[in-house]
C-alpha cells in the first residue's frame, strides 16, 4: 500500500519510464525534449465518465498542440482493451456534438501498474485495481509543475486544465503570478517587492500599464 501511495511532488523531477501505448513505445522524458506533457490517468476503458472525458481531451488535442504540449493518457487495461475502446469511441459514439473522435494521442498499457504506481495514480481507499482521475503537468524540463486529483466518479474540466496550462506558461514567459479565475487577455500580477523602497515606488508609479490596489498587490494591464 505504501509504493501504491507514493507520488511525485510539484517541484520534484518527473519520473521516466518506458510503455507500450496506442501509438507504439515510448520513453518519457526522452520523446519529449522541450514540450509540455499533460499525463492523466482513468480508471478503466469502456467506463461512461472516461469516454466523455477521452472524447473531450482528443476534441482540444489540436489546441494543446498549438502550446507545445502532448497529451498522454494511461489505465491499467490491456492495449488490445485501449484499441477496441478508441474504436469503438470513433465508431459508434455521438456525445455533445463530437462524433467520429479519433484519439491519436498514446494510452499507455499499464497492467503490471508500474507507470500508476511512480506517479501515485493508485490509491487503495478508492481502488486498489483501478487509477483515480489523477493529471500531471510537466513542463519542458520534464519538472512536475501542477498536479490535479478527482474522484473516481467525477469527470475532469477540461477547460480548467487548459486555463492552467496557459497560466502556467504565462508566468514563465513574464514573470508575474495570476489572479482567481484568470483567463488569458485579463490582467495579471507583479510579484510582491522585496522592500520598503519597492513598494514605495509601485504605489507611486505613474506607469499607465500598471496599478496598485495596495503595496503588496499589483497588477499589469494586458492588452
Amino acid at each position: 500500500m505504501e509504493e501504491a501511495c507514493t507520488m511525485p511532488l510539484i517541484g520534484d523531477d518527473a519520473p521516466s519510464f518506458t510503455a507500450k501505448t496506442t501509438m507504439g513505445e515510448i520513453n518519457f522524458p526522452k520523446d519529449y525534449k522541450g514540450k509540455w506533457v499533460i499525463l492523466f490517468s482513468h480508471p478503466a476503458d469502456f467506463t461512461p465518465v472516461c469516454t466523455t472525458e477521452f472524447m473531450t481531451f482528443a476534441s482540444m488535442q489540436g489546441d494543446f498542440k498549438a502550446l507545445n504540449c502532448e497529451l498522454i493518457g494511461l489505465s491499467i487495461d490491456s492495449i488490445y482493451a485501449h484499441i477496441a475502446w478508441l474504436r469503438t469511441i470513433k465508431e459508434k459514439i455521438e456525445y455533445k456534438g463530437m462524433k467520429n473522435v479519433e484519439v491519436t494521442f498514446p494510452v499507455i498499457e499499464d497492467l503490471k501498474m508500474t507507470v500508476a504506481k511512480k506517479f501515485g495514480m493508485l490509491q487503495p481507499s478508492a481502488s486498489d485495481t483501478q487509477a483515480v482521475r489523477a493529471v500531471f503537468f510537466m513542463d519542458p524540463k520534464a519538472k512536475i509543475r501542477a498536479i490535479l486529483y478527482y474522484p473516481l466518479s467525477n469527470g475532469r474540466n477540461m477547460d480548467e486544465v487548459m486555463r492552467l496550462l496557459k497560466a502556467m506558461q504565462k508566468s514563465d514567459a513574464e514573470g508575474v503570478a495570476t489572479p482567481a479565475n484568470w483567463q488569458p487577455g485579463e490582467d495579471v500580477i507583479i510579484p510582491p517587492p522585496g522592500s520598503c523602497g519597492v513598494a514605495k515606488e509601485r504605489v507611486e508609479s505613474k506607469d499607465a500599464n500598471t496599478y496598485c490596489l495596495d503595496w503588496f498587490m499589483c497588477f499589469r494591464k494586458q492588452s
